[in-house]
């Protein structure tokens, strides 16, 4: 059996410039996470068709996923728009009652199961599981012929839930990388009209540092080209977040990378007393060597910030069949739910004097590899941000 899939008209299509995000979120995971849930209802349930509708926000349309397994249901008649494996180009009368969406008169609540009794025929079941208004319902729906029982409604509705949690991921991403996109066409403009200027500055305090004598004056300059070179940091840092991925792929040892990160804060560490934990067995993973170090710079960097003095910091990753689980632990205070929430948004941190950028960085990086990244509390104290990386690409 073979899902079918079909674009239903868009009541209300998305901005243009979601189509022109640097790098585009596909259906083609969601539709497969559709396809999946549709052919397990298929086959678990006696159902005459199983429909799975979503916004596809690559279209700015809503999308179907379905199944029909009856031959009862298809008729003679070709359609000319719908031409999948899955109907064989035709269609019932009762299919089209489904798709044209006649029985949705009222919003849906969320992750209910609603029961329409159509004819004496056929039961529907129906599951919100996104947009609830009456014209654009993302939602699973249940064609039988005989009335499905409380363990069968609940099979829906654990589908549902799932395809329900994944919806909420692929719109979050979505969103932050619009912001990423929006990000790059401002900073694009005012980069050269930032660059020059903070040059020159920097060049007329080394002039000035190395003309006065020893002292206040020369401090002051000295100070000036400190303060140059920390916000040239800081614009490299925002152009960073907004460019598009040029990765260069080769086999490296996290061991390595990590070394190189912890050498750069080995100031801050003697500073603090803490020591850096991390595994003594090394991992090859096929990475961006730089760009995975300036996600450990920033992660190590924030877990030493938040740990108290005299303290460690681990360092764990675990081995799978095709990807690395690494984990990085402190024992500072936590994180705040509304802190969860935010705390890879562009511009937002919980550091004084932090650009908000660094973690936002740090998982454009790891969404760029194809991994995850997140953030947790720690039951008995400290938070942890772990990211997923592929062993092999």
């Amino acid at each position: 059996m073979k899902a079918a899939t079909q674009d239903l008209t868009a009541h209300t299509p998305l901005p243009s410039s979601t189509h022109n995000l640097p790098s585009k979120l596909s259906e083609v995971d969601v539709n497969r996470i559709c396809q999946l849930i549709v052919q397990q209802l298929v086959t678990m349930l006696e159902s005459v068709a199983v429909f799975s509708v979503y916004f596809n926000l690559d279209t700015g349309k809503r999308q179907i996923v379905a199944e029909c397994i009856q031959d009862q249901m298809l008729s003679a008649q070709a359609t000319p728009y719908l031409n999948t494996d899955g109907f064989a180009s035709r269609q019932s009368h009762l299919y089209l009652y489904l798709q044209e969406e006649k029985w949705l008169l009222e919003e849906l609540p969320l992750l209910e199961i609603r029961e329409f009794s159509i004819t004496e025929q056929y039961y529907v079941y129906i599951c919100c599981v996104g947009e609830q208004s009456p014209v654009a319902a993302e939602y699973i729906l249940v064609c039988t012929t005989e009335m499905l029982s409380n363990r069968q409604q609940q099979l829906i509705l654990n589908n549902a839930q799932i395809l329900s949690e994944y919806l909420v991921m692929y719109k979050e991403r979505s969103h932050h990388m619009r912001e990423i996109a929006s990000l790059s066409q401002t900073l694009g403009r005012a980069e050269h009209q930032l660059r020059n200027p903070l040059a020159l500055i920097n060049l007329y305090a080394e002039n000035l540092r190395l003309a006065l004598p020893n002292g206040c004056l020369q401090e002051q300059a000295t100070l000036i080209r400190k303060t140059v070179d920390e916000l040239s940091a800081k614009l490299t840092d925002l152009l960073y977040y907004g460019q598009q991925a040029r990765l260069q792929i080769k086999q490296h040892n996290l061991q390595t990378i990590v070394a190189e990160s912890i050498k750069n804060l080995e100031p801050w560490l003697k500073q603090k007393k803490l020591q850096i934990h991390y595994p003594d067995k090394p991992v090859y993973v096929t990475v961006d060597s730089w760009q995975i170090k300036q996600v450990f710079d920033n992660l190590l960097a924030n877990a030493v910030h938040f740990s108290p003095d005299s303290g460690t910091v681990n360092c764990n990753w675990h081995v799978y069949n095709h990807e690395v689980l690494v984990e990085i632990r402190d024992r500072g205070s936590g994180i705040s739910e509304d802190d969860l929430k935010q705390i890879f948004k562009p511009y937002y941190s919980r550091r004084l004097g932090g650009t908000g950028l660094g973690l936002a960085i740090a998982q454009k990086i790891i969404l760029d590899h194809q991994g995850s990244l997140w953030a947790d509390n720690i039951a008995d104290g400290g938070a942890q941000f772990s990211f997923t990386l592929p062993i092999k690409r």
